[in-house]
This record gives C-alpha cells, structure tokens and sequence, in this order.
C-alpha cells in the first residue's frame, strides 16, 4: 500500500511538471567542428564559473540536468583556436531546450523564459546588425560626403532609438516573469526615472530580494532625487595633489557647470574626451566651468590621462573604481556620464554625448 502510494504521488508531481522531470538543452554551433567543445557557464561575482561541458557530435551538443529553482541565465561558449569566442545567453530551467550559436543570429526556445527572451532578441539582433552595417560603411566609405555622413548619423540615432523603444516594451510585457526581470537587470542604466520608476512597484515577490533588483530600486531613488529639474546633491573628494574638495566649491556658483563622470581605464571616456576639450575651450571665460568626476582607482593612471588627454578642468575623485561615492550618489552606472547643472544649482541636463552635449551647452550659453 505505501509503495503504491509513492507511486502515485511521483505520478501526480510528473502530471504537474508536464512530465519533464528536468532539462535537456540541444544545440549546434555555426562552423564548429566535431570535437569541438562547448563550455555551460554563469555569472558568480561578476566571474564567469563554469558549470559543465559537452563535446560536439554529429554536429550537435547536449546537456543535461535538473534546475528546480527560478529560471537562471547561463551562457554557452565555444571557441576554436585564437578565433573570438562565440557566447550567448539563455535562461536554464526544466524543459526542452534548443539552442544555436551563430555569428548573427544566435536563439534559445522551447521554454516560456527562453521563448519570451528570443521574441525580444530576434528583433533587437536585427537591429543590430542593420547599426553594424551602417557604422560600417560610414568608417570604410572614404566618398561619403558630410552630408551622406550626416545621414548616416541620423540613420544610426533613429535605430538606436528603436532599440531602446523594442527593449522597453519587453521590459514592460513581462516585468512580471523571468524575461523582464533579467532584461531590467541587464539594460536599467540606459533608461531615465520616469521609465523605470513604474517598474519597480511590479516586481513579483520572488525576485525582490535579489542583490541587482535590490541596487535597481535604490539607484532608481537616487535618480530620482539627482533628475533633471533636482537641486544638486553635494560630495566631497580629493583633487590629483590631494587636496579635499567639494562638488559645491564650483556648482552653484553663477556659473554653467558639466560635471563628466570618466576615467582614465574607460575607452569610451577617452573617446569622447575630445569633445569635451573642444567644449572647454569654446565656452571657457564665458560662465562656464567643467568638473571631472574620475572612477579610477589608481592615483598615477588617473594623472597620466589628465595630461595624456589635455584635460585643464578641475578634477576630484576618492580613487574607489565602481564604489565612487559621487557616482553612486547619482546613481551613475555606466561611464562616460555628464551632468550639467545651471548656476543656481539646478540639473537642467544628464547623459549628453557628442552632438546632443555640445547643442546644449550652445542652448545655455548662447
């Protein structure tokens, strides 16, 4: 009696569960060879660990298991030789799994996470590869004339934008399941307060104690207290002799303020700093000052790049990397970052790059 009464509670659990006691994820991978491996890895402290590993045979790969927790994201590697690796993502729960690893177009079905994530990467891959195509031919296409390069330009800020707008909707279609939630945790620093905001009132219960939703809605507070409209919030740091100062000794003052969020390891900063010093010494003597903000954490490297990159602006920083308290207080998550702030204290701008940047400061100092 008691053996038939275990028989049929594991029949009632696999009634339940649709009758898949665990996971079975099938893939292949685009021009990999047989006895090629595949790499099954996650995220543990920002460290990729790995997890498993399957050989490719007859042109295919297979992995099993059991996950009987929330869907997980893992990620798939492979790599031959010295080639770039090819690495994806895709939710790891119990079910079905099919996978491709491609150059363009990698996918992951079969299970309501993974089906609700590719519905979303399918169309934001084709994007992406339209904004590769573009940039492209505007650094390759030496008769393009300023004009045509103007439209390029133009032609990559509206894809951008459709990017942004097909990620938002995925966010907002499935805040409530794993797909959104991870896709929130992955692209929050790209969105303003008022986008974010709503959200956080509709996480499910089940992820509200996860250590990034939690950064989220604290970082989501303190945009909210540091947008555009806010008085600014005032820190204190050291200058490059090590000389304390505050954020206060040049905002606030009568004078428009560009507060530039950088370091001296960040490519991208380094990039735009151009800009930055053609905008200091156009305005510069005209109520106009820029304070940089700088995440490093050596004290040498973050000297050699003031000189190296022909910065003559003030700078602080407490040479805590990520952990800057000016950053976190403003909730900065991604560098280069800019803040302008007019001379009674208010922020009239954030995240203004290039062309938008030098527009602005155009607008305010005309």
């Amino acid at each position: 009696m008691k053996r038939l009464t275990y028989v049929l509670a594991a029949a009632l659990l696999a009634a339940c569960s649709g009758g898949q006691q665990g996971y079975t994820v099938t893939g292949s991978v685009e021009n990999a060879a047989d006895g090629d491996t595949v790499i099954l890895q996650k995220l543990v402290n920002r460290q990729m660990v790995k997890v498993d590993s399957a050989v490719i045979r007859n042109g295919a790969f297979t992995f099993t298991g059991s996950h009987d927790t929330l869907p997980e994201i893992h990620y798939l590697t492979y790599q031959a030789g010295e080639k770039s690796p090819k690495r994806m993502d895709f939710f790891l729960e119990n079910g079905q799994i099919k996978v491709q690893l491609t150059d363009n177009n990698d996918s992951a079905t079969g299970t309501p996470a993974n089906d609700a994530l590719q519905e979303i990467r399918t169309q934001a891959n084709a994007l992406s590869q339209q904004m590769r195509a573009t940039y492209e031919t505007m650094t390759t296409d030496s008769t393009l004339t300023d004009e045509q390069r103007a439209a390029k330009m133009e032609e990559l800020s509206k894809t951008e934008e459709q990017l942004m707008n097909i990620l938002k909707e995925g966010i907002q279609k499935h805040i409530g399941d794993a797909a959104g939630i991870h896709l929130l945790k992955s692209n929050y620093y790209q969105f303003d307060v008022d986008f974010l905001e709503p959200l956080m009132s509709q996480i499910p219960a089940e992820y509200e104690n996860d250590s990034r939703i939690i950064r989220i809605k604290e970082n989501v507070s303190k945009m909210r207290a540091t947008a555009v409209g806010q008085k600014f919030t005032d820190f204190t740091m050291n200058d490059p002799e090590g000389k304390e100062v505050k954020l206060s000794d040049y905002v606030g003052k009568g004078k428009v303020v560009l507060v530039d969020f950088w370091a001296s390891w960040c490519g991208p900063c380094r990039r735009e700093m151009p800009n930055i010093v053609e905008a200091y010494k156009q305005y510069k003597g005209k109520k106009f000052e820029i304070v940089g903000v700088s995440l490093d954490k050596d004290a040498e490297s973050w000297k050699a790049a003031i000189e190296k990159l022909g910065i003559t602006w003030p700078q602080m920083s407490d040479l805590k990397f990520w952990d800057c308290e000016g950053a976190k207080l403003y909730a900065v998550s991604s560098i280069p970052h800019t803040m302008i702030v007019d001379g009674e204290g208010t922020i009239v701008a954030r995240g203004l790059h290039g062309e938008e940047l030098q527009e602005k400061l155009a607008e305010l100092l005309k």
